[in-house]
């Protein structure tokens, strides 16, 4: 399956998502689409009630990579046999003793062992009713939750995917691409040119009589005082500076107008 040089660090191929019985075709949907958000390739299926590839796709579109390479197993233990870590997700706090933490803070230890162990690193998600019973969680190395409002405190399956596969992603250095910049990058506008444009909006600003009774000079200060705040770039300056001026023109060319058609002699 090839992929973009820039798509997901090498690290995720080693992280393995596995879904326990899912009961809802739909959930399984949003499950692959978090994974595609956040990575994540390589799914693999316990008994789960129903699978429609088409469907699937047709609800996470783009995701054919990820649903045409599940792999399907009818027991947890045959779907955690050549993994070299497992990590089981619950959001109730069981009897049995585990090693338990937030996905934020076992993140850094999950991908430093996927990168120095080659994984896979199974994260294991259980059925949409239940989660994973004490047993399937006793074949985990480790338990890992997101911490939610106590009063309602179990995620949709898909939403704990993301959520896990999130912060995983974010270790791995899924966040270091550039963010998106603007088509084409402005200098800032210098100080003349920011003094053009406080002209002209005080000159049209008069134009429409809008100081009146009001301190135009205060009004002015407060304005200027925006337009820096701003930061505008040079673009942004003859942006604004053309709307005054074009403002004015429009008053002007109306008053002018009106002038003509008050000397206009009766018939």
């Amino acid at each position: 399956m090839n992929q973009p040089a820039d798509r997901r660090p090498d690290v995720m191929d080693h992280f393995v998502v596995v879904l326990h019985e899912t009961q809802d075709l739909v959930n399984i949907a949003g499950t692959v689409r978090a994974m595609a958000n956040t990575g994540l390739r390589r799914l693999r299926l316990v008994a789960p009630v129903e699978f429609d590839a088409w469907r699937i796709t047709g609800i996470a579109h783009g995701t054919e990579p990820i649903v045409e390479a599940v792999e399907f197993f009818d027991t947890l233990e045959e779907a955690l046999v050549d993994c070299a870590h497992v990590v089981g997700t619950s959001a109730r706090r069981r009897t049995g003793t585990y090693v338990w933490a937030h996905a934020r803070a076992a993140a850094p230890e999950l991908v430093d062992f996927a990168n120095r162990e080659g994984g896979p690193v199974a994260l294991v998600f259980g059925r949409e009713d239940k989660g994973l019973s004490n047993e399937q969680l006793d074949r985990c190395s480790r338990i890992i939750t997101v911490p939610t409002d106590p009063a309602h405190p179990s995620l949709n399956l898909a939403q704990a995917v993301l959520l896990v596969g999130y912060e995983i992603w974010t270790v791995s250095g899924g966040t270091e691409r550039a963010l998106p910049r603007p088509k084409r990058d402005a200098a800032a506008a210098t100080v003349g040119q920011l003094e053009d444009v406080f002209t002209d909006w005080e000159r049209t600003l008069d134009t429409v009589e809008f100081f009146k009774s009001r301190n135009g000079h205060a009004i002015m200060r407060t304005l200027r005082a925006v337009f820096r705040r701003a930061q505008l770039n040079e673009r942004e300056a003859r942006l604004l500076r053309a709307m005054a001026i074009e403002v004015r023109k429009h008053v002007e060319r109306v008053v002018s107008g009106v002038e003509r058609r008050r000397k206009r002699p009766e018939r």
